[in-house]
C-alpha cells in the first residue's frame, strides 16, 4: 500500500508542469469583452443605411472584421468596427483603421480613421483617437 502511494506521489510530482514565464509579466485582466462602435448618420443626424462597409488596417493593409459585428443590425447605421477578438492583429502602439461606407440613399462615400491599440500583452483593445460617427451630407 505504501509503495502504491509513493509511486502515485512520484508520478504526480514528475508530471507537474513548471511555471512558465510570460513576456507580458504578471497581468490581471477583467472578463469584459471590449468593442468599438461607429455610426453612420445622414445630414439630420439619424442613422443612415450603408452599403460597401469596409475596415482596413492601414499598417498591414488587411481587412478587419469584428466577430461581434453580426449583432449590430439592430441599430440603423451602427457598426462594430473592432472587438477583443481582433486584439492580436493590432499593435501595442495603435493602428490606424480606415472605415469606409457608402450611403444607400445618396450614394455618397465617406471615410474616417480611428486609431486602436491591442497586441499580445493587451487585456483589451483600446480606442486612442478618432470620431464616433461619420456624417453624410
Amino acid at each position: 500500500m505504501k509503495k502504491t502511494i509513493l509511486l502515485f506521489m512520484a508520478i504526480a510530482l514528475l508530471s507537474c508542469e513548471k511555471n512558465k514565464t510570460s513576456d507580458c509579466g504578471d497581468k490581471i485582466c477583467t472578463e469584459e469583452f471590449a468593442s468599438i462602435m461607429l455610426k453612420f448618420v445622414d445630414n439630420k443626424g439619424a442613422g443612415a443605411e450603408v452599403k460597401d462597409f469596409n475596415v482596413i488596417n492601414q499598417r498591414t493593409g488587411g481587412r478587419v472584421t469584428a466577430n461581434s459585428s453580426i449583432y449590430t443590425n439592430t441599430i440603423k447605421g451602427a457598426f462594430i468596427i473592432v472587438d477583443d477578438n481582433n486584439k492580436l492583429g493590432l499593435s501595442e502602439q495603435g493602428d490606424d483603421l480606415k472605415i469606409t461606407g457608402t450611403s444607400v440613399e445618396t450614394s455618397q462615400t465617406k471615410s474616417a480613421v480611428i486609431k486602436v491599440s491591442g497586441g499580445k500583452c493587451a487585456c483589451h483593445i483600446n480606442k486612442i483617437s478618432g470620431p464616433q460617427q461619420i456624417a453624410f451630407d
